[in-house]
């Protein structure tokens, strides 16, 4: 376990965090720690001062907090609101021993200047102008081998999160246990780690909503990816790809669906697909049906068993006769797909933000 006493104060992440914008803003620029308590802010955990090269200065006013979850952020940025309207002009700053990813996105998205001790930073002024960035570690240095970092890894989180964002709420525990086909306990843990990321929330009656269904999307992706969590086989459509795709409508194939590009574009095309993304039950028959050849090079189909059965739920008929995955799901394969798919992901998204009622 992480030995406690060697974990930094307070004092000492404030110390560490000015040191490391020192070291990284531009040796015209200065910042210092100043004397606190400030008169204008005197429950600020800490006020920095920074002067840019004409000798405009800032005021920098640090909340402190060892550890950062998402759902943290919304009473920090209202807290350092009211600090900052005491003192126009100033800058809000949270430091941290750790700040994961979540947790420094939902600080960008807040407005929020951030550093930690790993070494993570955003900075942001507008008067004096300076924008400055670092990337540090991508996990808690300080989180020891009996405490393993929460994940939305594996099948229970992968139904949890499909049943939330598939289908809207609220809804009751049991609900959500019934639409998901997950046992209480894996749909209460999963929502435990949901809630510490500020992704779901429950009322006074306990009843479960999601607030942001993309932001749960998102937060899916970082620990299901089309590539790295099933077993994918690599084909060439030797015909091309129109071809392929007359090939899946006539070949009698069950149990699969398309997800990526060309599933996409059965709601909101984007550009002509280059390749195909696919799940199938048994990818090394379905692709003798459907006339692919495994290759290592020359890549344009690829084929996945899937990790999970729950990725082929809630498909639909589409594109003359093909079985697409639900939008949700290949949202989520074009995030972390190969190529120019990330941006199809985005185009997607937007899309399914203004017809939320044709498939929610």
């Amino acid at each position: 376990m992480t030995d406690r006493a060697s974990l930094p104060t307070d004092r000492e992440l404030v110390t560490t965090a000015t040191r490391a914008l020192q070291e990284r803003l531009p040796s015209t620029w200065a910042l210092s720690l100043g004397e606190a308590p400030q008169p204008w802010a005197p429950d600020a955990d800490s006020v920095l001062s920074l002067r840019s090269p004409d000798g405009a200065e800032v005021a920098v006013i640090v909340e402190v907090k060892s550890v950062v979850e998402p759902r943290d952020v919304a009473a920090m940025q209202d807290r350092l609101v009211r600090l900052l309207s005491r003192h126009p002009g100033s800058i809000g700053l949270v430091v941290s021993r750790y700040l994961s990813t979540s947790a420094r996105a939902r600080l960008a998205e807040a407005g929020l200047s951030y550093a930690d001790a790993s070494g993570n930073m955003l900075v942001r002024a507008d008067e004096p102008g300076l924008f400055l960035s670092d990337r540090g570690a991508d996990r808690d240095p300080w989180r020891g081998p009996g405490r393993p970092r929460q994940t939305l890894a594996g099948e229970p989180a992968a139904k949890v999160v499909r049943a939330l964002a598939d289908l809207a709420g609220p809804w009751k525990i049991r609900e959500l246990v019934r639409a998901a086909a997950v046992s209480t306990g894996s749909a209460y843990r999963v929502l435990a780690f949901l809630e510490s990321e500020d992704l779901v929330r429950r009322d006074g009656a306990g009843l479960i909503s999601v607030p942001d269904w993309r932001a749960l999307l998102r937060r899916w992706s970082e620990d299901y990816r089309f590539l790295g969590t099933n077993a994918v086989l690599r084909c060439i459509a030797p015909r091309g790809l129109p071809a392929f795709l007359d090939q899946i409508r006539g070949a009698g194939v069950d149990n699969y669906a398309l997800t990526g590009s060309v599933a996409a574009a059965a709601w909101q095309p984007y550009a002509p697909v280059r390749s195909v993304m696919v799940y199938a039950g048994d990818p090394e028959q379905a692709a003798d049906a459907w006339g692919a050849r495994a290759t290592d090079a020359g890549t344009n189909v690829l084929i996945a068993r899937p990790a999970y059965p729950v990725v082929l739920d809630r498909t639909t008929e589409a594109l003359d006769g093909l079985v697409v995955a639900a939008p949700t799901q290949v949202a989520v394969d074009l995030m972390t797909g190969p190529g120019r798919a990330p941006s199809e992901a985005a185009e997607l998204l937007d899309w399914m933000e203004r017809h939320e009622d044709a498939w929610r």
